[in-house]
């Protein structure tokens, strides 16, 4: 059944905004804002654990309960350790069951056959998106500097291992928003603006 209450997907690069942006459209639309599965701090607590000759990814995916594996969902196989990926697809089905607006979990991909979901993705310059997140982080630049590297490494090599799509190309989105160029509340009013005209609806 699709979901008939307003849905938005964000995905971002580090330090494009989501955190401020997605809340705003949340409130407008009604709906439940729904965060990230995993946080900067928990990447770099998976980035500091496991034997060296590990891969990074390899070491995150063990750390955050999630091994070299998935569930048959039609687009990957295999068995996760603790969280497959269809319990993922159920999990995040449930918690959008009255709608959402969702940053990460694959939503993009996973919530791609709602008709009324609109699919956003937020990027801008390297150095503002450092930045930023050091600003809203309440980190240095440098420390920043990492969990950009760190972070959309990481988030984008995820995506393909568990759900065979690359977030850093915009095949999946029906909007990019540069908020170098474009401020946080105006990137809120242009997902707004953009979700009325996919769904033709009004709220």
């Amino acid at each position: 059944m699709s979901i008939d209450k307003p849905l938005v997907t964000i995905f971002e690069t580090y330090g494009s905004g989501a955190p401020v942006v997605g809340p705003a459209v949340a409130e407008a639309l009604g709906v439940p804002w729904i965060s990230q599965a995993y946080s900067s701090e928990d990447l770099e607590a998976a980035e500091g654990r496991g034997a060296e000759e590990e891969t990074f990814l390899g070491r995150m995916l063990a750390t955050l309960g999630r091994t070299a594996a998935s569930a048959d969902v039609g687009v990957f196989s295999g068995q996760l350790e603790m969280l497959d990926a269809e319990d993922a697809v159920r999990e995040l089905r449930a918690q959008v069951a009255e709608g959402g607006v969702v940053l990460g979990r694959n939503a993009t991909v996973i919530l791609a056959d709602e008709p009324r979901a609109l699919h956003v993705k937020l990027d801008g310059p390297l150095e503002q998106r450092i930045a930023r997140g050091a600003e809203g982080a309440g980190i240095d630049l440098a420390h920043a500097k990492a969990r950009q590297a760190r972070e959309d490494s990481a988030r984008a090599a995820m995506s393909q291992r568990l759900f065979n799509w690359d977030p850093r190309y915009p095949d999946h989105f029906d909007l990019v928003i540069n908020t170098g160029l474009v401020s946080l509340p105006m990137a809120v009013q242009l997902i707004l603006a953009a979700y009325r005209l996919k769904t033709e609806t009004d709220f």
